[in-house]
């Protein structure tokens, strides 16, 4: 068995696996890391809440949201300097747990939408009550008919307004 010595005065055994990273590759890492600061510093304090940072990578995070131009620029490199030295796998996990919570929060807006919509044009409230048993009827009816005359009539749709916040109010009940 011989030994021999890497670049950083390490001994490595013949059998041991040297493995080449390529500097496009480090190059192409570094870049993912920025982006992934980059995203950090345009969440909102209670999503980054969320989100286990350590306290460094934390203050330069707060920094960078009040930075502009070059130092911007500069502190989002710097982040990504950080983020090179942590694991970032619970990080972009919590991450893509905001972006998912999103994205059904936009898919309940456009569900919500779509009951509307149909209420007001048919009048029916069945469908609602179906998905939303603790909704009333009765209101549901007056405020359909309503929405119905104020399209008719070509006036601001405060009705509608009305239904929507309404079913807004029964999907967070339940």
């Amino acid at each position: 068995m011989t030994l021999f010595e890497n670049e950083d005065n390490n001994l490595l055994d013949e059998d041991d696996e040297i493995i080449y990273v390529s500097k496009s590759e480090i190059k192409r890492d570094a870049e993912a890391l920025k982006k992934l600061g980059v995203e950090l510093v345009q969440l909102s304090k209670n999503e980054l809440e969320k989100i286990p940072l350590d306290d460094a990578l934390s203050r330069a995070i707060e920094l960078a949201q009040k930075i502009k131009k070059e130092g911007y620029r500069r502190q989002i490199q710097y982040i990504g300097k950080l983020l090179r030295s942590r694991d970032v796998e619970p990080i972009t996990q919590a991450l893509d747990k905001l972006k998912n919570r999103h994205n059904q929060q936009i898919a309940l807006f456009h569900r919500i939408e779509k009951l509307r919509d149909d209420l007001i044009s048919t009048g029916d409230a069945e469908a609602i009550l179906t998905q939303y048993p603790l909704a009333d009827r009765q209101q549901l009816r007056n405020l359909a008919r309503l929405a119905k005359k104020e399209q008719e009539e070509n006036k601001p749709n405060k009705s509608a307004k009305q239904i929507f916040q309404y079913l807004k109010e029964l999907s967070e009940i339940e």
